[in-house]
């Protein structure tokens, strides 16, 4: 899969990763700690600009955020509720993630949105209760914008950090990226079982 990722960021440039970012907010199992590092690596070797992987990491994150926001607006918290205990096996989301990002945003406030942005359990989800909330739509999308660029700015500067000592650790690269998305998919899959067996009626 980090090779996958990688050929397809070489190939597409900014693009892919925008569009990488977007998918990791909506589809979980894409993870932006392994995106935006492996982009980050790349523009040490000239082949992408580290502004543009920024902007374009940047767009696609708050892009996904929007897509929950809307869906909160428009569903309301029973509907999506309902929605994740009936699917949210394939986005492995429970109605209890939904509550909790509630909460959240119960406590925080709109800043919840910004500092949700920086939390991996909490920043994919953090939208939804915004758009349940009707949090006004230029507030949501400053506070996502900073909280997804400081995020995005992170990992992004760790891949150039770790692309600009790739010939001392090249190997354990490798290795590492592998053995990350490898957990991950692993972690994707024991998710889906275990929620699909969750909703199964007990005999």
């Amino acid at each position: 899969m980090v090779n996958l990722i990688t050929e397809w960021i070489v190939s597409w440039g900014a693009p892919a990763v925008g569009l990488l970012m977007f998918l990791e907010n909506v589809f979980p199992p894409i993870p932006s700690e392994v995106v935006m590092p492996i982009a980050g690596v790349l523009t040490t070797r000239g082949e992408l600009s580290t502004t543009a992987v920024i902007i374009a990491g940047t767009l696609g994150s708050v892009a996904g955020a929007s897509f929950w926001y809307i869906a909160g607006r428009a569903l309301g918290i029973s509907r999506l509720r309902a929605i994740s205990a009936r699917h949210g096996h394939w986005l492995t989301i429970q109605p209890r993630d939904v509550d909790t990002a509630q909460d959240w945003f119960r406590r925080r406030g709109h800043l919840a949105v910004l500092f949700g942005r920086l939390v991996p359990a909490i920043r994919t989800l953090i939208s939804i209760p915004a758009g349940v909330a009707a949090m006004r739509w230029l507030p949501f999308l400053v506070f996502s914008t900073i909280g997804s660029l400081i995020w995005i700015s992170v990992l992004t500067l760790t891949g150039v950090w770790l692309g600009e000592r790739q010939d001392q650790i090249t190997g354990y690269l490798s290795l590492a990226g592998n053995i990350v998305m490898a957990a991950l998919v692993v972690w994707y899959l024991w998710r889906v079982f275990a929620l699909r067996r969750h909703r199964q009626p007990s005999s």
